[in-house]
């Protein structure tokens, strides 16, 4: 089911958005070469218990996945690109790090994630990880009201064919609001002028995320969680949970 929130109720998600934001900021700010995946889920733990904060990760269990989640973030490397299941790595040099966080705060959630390479990068890992930016900036951008959200999933699309990767839609962008995963989907391919329409109220995360070489999935065997490129290639992912106001897109998940 679809809701939307009053001007009100949108104000009460600020602090879950603000939260996810400032606690993403200060994990990619300690995050360094030699910093271990079970250190990072340790840490955001410290700062959601601090907070008073609720995770949306540690006791999920969907379809999709094998189990309760059992961390707090999503922690993905290089060919791992979403539901990266934290587990004893330490961070290597050129490492392509993903940080997928969901919290709720006051009963209100907030999704977003970012990706960057600890210490030396390569060019085409920065080229993929500001791939994801650009499409993100153009899927808020077209998220206006009026519109549809086939505006969103062309906007992302456009900016991800330019630059000539293929694209997933089994997973992609969702509603947000008293649980982390609701209706509507948002796929990163889709018409613009169709779907679902972009009333005032709605509250969405956004995601783009591609893999360098292919658009195959494949889950770690290992976790039945992680998810990674079938041909081994990097992935990214970038994502903001945003409201749909009168006056257009809310970013609600950055400090």
């Amino acid at each position: 089911m679809i809701e939307l929130r009053t001007p009100a109720e949108i104000d009460e998600m600020r602090p879950a958005g603000r939260f996810v934001a400032e606690t993403l900021k200060t994990l990619r700010g300690e995050t360094k070469v030699g910093t271990n995946l079970l250190d990072i889920d340790r840490r955001a733990h410290e700062l959601i218990r601090a907070a008073g904060a609720e995770s949306c990760y540690l006791d999920y269990a969907p379809s999709f996945g094998s189990g309760p989640f059992g961390y707090v973030i999503c922690t993905s490397i290089n060919d791992a690109v979403l539901h990266g299941k934290p587990f004893d790595y330490r961070i290597q040099d050129g490492d392509l790090v993903t940080l997928d966080f969901a919290v709720s705060v006051n009963g209100w959630v907030a999704d977003s994630a970012v990706s960057f390479v600890v210490g030396t990068p390569r060019d085409e890992d920065l080229r993929l990880i500001d791939t994801t930016e650009r499409a993100l900036a153009a899927g808020i951008a077209a998220a206006q009201p009026g519109g549809k959200v086939g505006d969103i999933s062309a906007a992302i699309a456009e900016i991800a064919h330019a630059e000539g990767l293929k694209i997933n839609t089994d997973f992609g962008g969702h509603g947000v609001g008293r649980t982390m995963h609701g209706d509507p989907h948002i796929p990163n391919n889709g018409r613009a002028g169709r779907g679902f329409p972009l009333k005032p109220g709605l509250v969405v995360a956004i995601e783009p995320w591609f893999l360098q070489t292919t658009d195959k999935l494949i889950t770690d065997e290992g976790d039945g969680w992680t998810l990674k490129s079938a041909d081994g290639s990097r992935g990214a992912h970038s994502e903001h949970t945003i409201a749909i106001t009168a006056d257009g897109p809310l970013i609600l998940s950055q400090a």
